[in-house]
């Protein structure tokens, strides 16, 4: 233990320390969970000189504050990644994607961004709470992990490695609104749907209901070729493209059940899931398949 640790101050609608999750688990019914944004996960980590696997603090549409405590003559570095907060420590912005070093008593602050829905905050030694179930990741459907912060949490700070931070900043494109595209790869279950192109045809729009178990697409439903068939249970994936009765896509997240009863018209290719984390309720979705559709003949079941 380094004995420097972060007060929250102010949460934000939803603040939760979150690592790389918990593989290898389905079989016990736990899923993997995680950063919903891997890569500014693992950049936040990266610019603070961390292992990629140290936990963060996600931090969902900003208004959220924490004091440091501790830290030393050199106090403790810091970095903000992914949608843009205007990070600042005591009211001083340092700037996206940046490394700064915050002094004992200073305040951390992230404002709710223009654009984007996750924020990331990495210290250099990680948030050293306890693991459940070798994760410090917490998991939004099965509750697994350390619960989400809420004011007067203390998180302490672990020893860090005697790597150094190499960089004061990461030339990372802003995550803007606009229309999210993104490639998908065709099935298994394409075929159970009478036309499963209107995928790719439709400009869907994110709902409120939407959250780290499911993006929830609206709007032109695709329909069963017979809906009186009904679907054993199968695996689900990060990223699998389930159509429930209702014709309206939802894409898994990091909290998504380990199995799922809905077809699966197809999978977001892992390159791009992490653009699912930043989507906003009400911002366009396009979808387009990543290669051709194979031939089928019948109805799915």
């Amino acid at each position: 233990m380094s004995g420097a640790s972060l007060e929250i101050l102010k949460t934000g609608p939803l603040a939760l320390v979150e690592d790389l999750g918990r593989p290898g688990l389905s079989h016990l019914g736990v899923t993997r969970s995680g950063a919903a944004d891997r890569r500014s996960h693992t950049l936040a980590n990266r610019l603070v000189a961390n292992p990629g696997d140290r936990a963060t603090v996600e931090v969902m549409l900003g208004g959220f504050t924490a004091r440091v405590r501790g830290g030393g003559k050199d106090g403790v570095a810091i970095a903000v990644t992914g949608a843009d907060t205007d990070p600042a420590v005591d009211g001083v912005p340092f700037g996206t994607n940046s490394i700064h070093y915050a002094q004992d008593g200073e305040v951390i602050s992230l404002s709710p961004p223009p654009s984007g829905l996750r924020s990331y905050l990495a210290v250099r030694g990680g948030f050293d709470v306890e693991p459940v179930l070798g994760s410090r990741s917490y998991d939004v459907m099965s509750s697994i992990g350390p619960g989400p912060l809420q004011p007067g949490d203390v998180l302490p700070i672990g020893e860090h490695t005697d790597d150094f931070p190499e960089l004061d900043q990461a030339p990372v494109a802003a995550i803007v609104d606009d229309v999210l595209e993104l490639r998908v790869v065709p099935g298994p279950r394409d075929d159970w749907f009478v036309d499963s192109d209107i995928l790719v045809r439709t400009n869907w729009q994110v709902t409120n209901r939407s959250d780290r178990v499911g993006i929830r697409l609206i709007g032109m439903p695709l329909e069963y070729r017979n809906p009186d068939t009904q679907l054993p249970s199968e695996g689900a994936t990060r990223g699998a493209i389930q159509i429930p009765p209702t014709g309206f896509p939802v894409i898994l997240g990091p909290d998504h059940p380990v199995t799922g009863g809905y077809p699966v018209v197809g999978v977001v290719v892992d390159d791009d899931i992490d653009k699912v984390a930043q989507a906003r309720p009400g911002q366009t979705v396009r979808l387009h398949w990543s290669r051709p559709r194979r031939p089928f003949e019948g109805a799915g079941g």
